[in-house]
């Protein structure tokens, strides 16, 4: 099929996906509770015929879409849950729960995979192999849903697998492609500070959990500065210092929270080991004591470089070559890397800016919105890239 028959068939779904995504944008749902959102998902797959549906969790959906002939099994994925945020947009399809706000493009990525499988369902018999569109609850909450449709079995069988984001970053009409290491593992730590309280006037009769804490942040920063190679990623961000009641009394306890990015695993299991043997000599040095916690979040987004390829060279052959856009790693993280444990496969960015029409607020801001125009061009690289996988390029 050619770039302009694909383009054709896009077009002819493009008012759809549009709408499609200004629905769920007004109606978002939290990492694990998106009901109405999986349903409205399901129920308009339905009505595209040649699909066999299924629910591999309560909130998720997948589609699998099977060839007259066999062949390779392809999956694409798209996420579908919104964030806690009070949306700022005025626009008619706003958010329309009170706090809660689709300010990460998810709603973009579900409309796309819908007009996705739109196009597919009207080529079921001129398809070899199968497809499988896997609509991904609670990206943005820990444990994640990549992990639990995983053990669902919707990657059982599959040949590779792609995801995109909508980017906004990037300007509309670009395509962003990252071959390797692409989104670092996000982990998390706790850690609280027991000393002594006591009153603010006489801190001798205290253990200051306070002074203490604040050397333990300032010391976890010489583990990116002075134990790691400076050409290896790494960032350890302490996000939360909280302490006290009164401007008279020191506090007892100080709890530090924050996250560590990392692509190595090695590095990923010694940074916490680093981080424990700093609080653990600071605090006795003090005469307090601590809890430490680590938590594994998602691993990191590891492109492989043949599926990689393959974006590439379907985005020059849609949008030219000044569409595609080769950037760096970014210490984000993704649950899509669950999928890639199980299949190879790749994740790249679809641009969603233009400053001239005002969209230019970053990720997970009250007044995040795309580009809608980018919407098209999603659907035409899922589109293409999946005839190419099938076909056997890698």
């Amino acid at each position: 099929m050619t770039s302009e028959e694909i383009k054709r068939l896009v077009d002819e779904v493009k008012t759809d996906v549009i709408a499609w995504r200004r629905h769920l944008h007004a109606h978002p749902e939290l990492s694990f509770q998106e009901e109405k959102t999986a349903q409205f998902v399901y129920e308009t797959l339905q009505s595209f015929g040649h699909l066999e549906l299924s629910r591999p969790t309560k909130t998720s959906v997948m589609a699998r879409l099977i060839g007259q002939q066999p062949g390779r099994v392809v999956a694409i994925r798209a996420d579908m849950d919104a964030l806690p945020i009070q949306e700022e947009n005025t626009f008619e399809f706003a958010s329309k729960n009170p706090g809660v706000m689709h300010a990460c493009g998810h709603d973009g990525h579900t409309a796309m995979l819908l007009g996705t499988a739109k196009i597919f369902s009207q080529l079921r018999d001129d398809i070899r192999g199968e497809i499988r569109f896997l609509f991904q609850h609670a990206e943005e909450l820990f444990p994640g849903g990549a992990e639990e449709m995983v053990q669902a079995g919707v990657m059982d069988g599959v040949d590779v697998v792609i995801g995109t984001h909508l980017w906004s970053p990037l300007e509309r009409g670009k395509i962003g492609i990252v071959y390797g290491p692409m989104m670092a593992a996000p982990d998390r730590f706790f850690i609280r500070i027991i000393g002594k309280g006591g009153h603010g006037a006489m801190p001798h009769q205290t253990i200051d959990a306070i002074a203490i804490g604040a050397q333990v942040v300032t010391n976890l920063q010489h583990i990116v500065s002075r134990y790691v190679d400076p050409l290896e990623p790494l960032v350890l961000s302490v996000t939360q210092f909280v302490a006290g009641t009164a401007h008279n009394v020191l506090p007892g306890e100080v709890e530090i929270q924050g996250t560590v990015r990392t692509f190595d695993e090695t590095l990923r299991r010694t940074v916490p080991q680093w981080m424990e043997r700093i609080v653990k000599g600071i605090t006795e040095a003090h005469g307090a004591s601590y809890e430490f916690q680590f938590d594994y979040g998602y691993r990191p987004v590891i492109n492989y470089d043949e599926v990689t390829h393959v974006i590439e060279e379907t985005a020059r052959e849609l949008l030219g070559e000044e569409a595609v856009a080769r950037l760096k790693p970014n210490m984000g993280g993704e649950d899509f890397s669950a999928f890639l444990q199980k299949a190879p496969g790749s994740f790249f960015y679809v641009g969603a800016r233009n400053e001239e029409k005002g969209i230019v607020y970053p990720h997970h801001h009250p007044r995040f919105t795309i580009d809608e125009d980018a919407l098209e061009i999603g659907v035409q690289m899922f589109v293409a890239a999946t005839l190419k996988l099938l076909a056997g390029a890698e």
